[in-house]
């Protein structure tokens, strides 16, 4: 299924949704002079995540991915544009600046008040009613749902934070988007192996999806996970995907969606 210059989804048949929310590559031609030319390669995109997840679809998921980059608008941010991490810096829902803190677009083309109000409408609005919608879907068909928000990030960036990356970010949005049971199962599948570090909670606790539809009173179930592209992949241009490294992190990730399913299928089977 799919919403022209939108979104792709793929509807599985799991209570399982994996979104992807910043792989998507594309600037619209119309949109494309009004950048600075470095920006046209969008550097700062979650690269190959849907191949890292290509196992997803084999274990019933639905795949939800955008088309439009993350520099056209931020699909995980609100739409009032509130800071997702007070106190430090953040990209906006039109983001105006790299993730190195340069700025994206030529003087004078940033977009105003009216541009990003288009574009809520047109890019981001699509995408979460399709995703709010694949949620209602799943949690009528299975009687709860879990919302697996998929990212991935440079293992440095100190416009954003101070130091080195763990490997893997885990996020419940402090414990509010998931029952403490599903982090927790997802935390002790990451400490079964020594290879990858891990935290839970840390800098990254969850951006808009995982904090807005993550709603337990509710049965559904989110969890984000942000993680370090030197696991799977070249960090610097060209961004090359690493398949040896890449097979080597694979059956961990499909460990913690497993181990996450089944906390959730734990939590609602007859007692």
């Amino acid at each position: 299924m799919t919403h022209p210059e939108t979104y792709s989804l793929h509807p599985g048949s799991a209570p399982l949704l994996l979104s992807l929310p910043h792989t998507g590559t594309q600037i619209p031609p119309e949109l494309q002079a009004h950048y600075v030319p470095r920006a046209l390669a969008v550097e700062d995109t979650d690269w190959h995540l849907a191949r890292l997840y290509d196992f997803a679809p084999q274990m019933g998921a639905s795949v939800l991915r955008p088309h439009c980059s993350r520099y056209v608008i931020d699909l995980n941010r609100p739409p009032d544009d509130a800071p997702m991490y007070p106190g430090a810096s953040n990209t906006e829902l039109c983001p105006t600046r790299f993730f190195t803190g340069e700025a994206l677009y030529l003087d004078g083309c940033a977009p105003d008040a009216a541009e990003r109000a288009r574009r809520r409408s047109r890019y981001w609005a699509p995408y979460h009613q399709a995703l709010q919608a694949e949620l209602q879907r799943i949690t009528a068909l299975h009687g709860y749902a879990l919302l697996w928000d998929g990212h991935s990030i440079r293992s440095q960036i100190p416009w954003l934070f101070e130091g080195r990356l763990p490997d893997l970010n885990i996020g419940t949005a402090s414990g509010a988007s998931a029952d403490a049971t599903v982090a927790q199962v997802v935390q002790a599948a990451c400490q079964t192996q020594a290879q990858f570090s891990q935290v839970l909670n840390g800098r990254f606790k969850g951006g808009y999806i995982t904090r807005h539809y993550g709603a337990p009173q509710r049965r559904v179930h989110a969890v984000q996970l942000e993680m370090c592209q030197s696991l799977y992949m070249q960090e610097s241009p060209p961004f090359d995907y690493r398949p040896q490294a890449a097979t080597a992190v694979q059956p961990l990730l499909r460990s913690l969606l497993v181990a996450a399913l089944h906390a959730c299928e734990a939590l609602y089977a007859p007692r």
